[in-house]
């Protein structure tokens, strides 16, 4: 054998091992990526879902502290419970009857 031939096994030999250190960082660093990525979304995902659970927190508790206020305000704890009892009825009577108005409305 002659040393050319020797000499081109090397080179050939180092090039593999060059080639493969550097799918090897290529793949590690596309991992890597991916994996920030992953883990970006991740967080976006978590912060959008709080965003929307505090939304909706503060919005239902608006709309049950405005109902709050005007139950609070028309009981009066000298006054007749029966009396109030009955306006709270008559409330619920009256909100069926929108209800139920807004229903058929959404239907035709």
């Amino acid at each position: 054998m002659s040393n050319t031939v020797i000499h081109a096994f090397f080179v050939g030999r180092a090039m593999a091992q060059v080639l493969n250190e550097l799918l090897e960082d290529g793949l590690t660093n596309a991992l890597s990526e991916l994996g920030k990525f992953d883990a970006e979304q991740r967080e976006r995902l978590r912060q959008f879902s709080e965003q929307v659970m505090e939304k909706a927190d503060r919005e239902a508790e608006t709309a049950m502290s405005g109902r709050t206020t005007s139950i609070a305000v028309g009981y009066q704890p000298g006054g007749d419970l029966q009396a109030t009892i009955d306006e709270l009825r008559a409330e619920m009577a009256r909100l069926r009857t929108e209800l139920q108005l807004y229903r058929n409305k959404s239907v035709t």
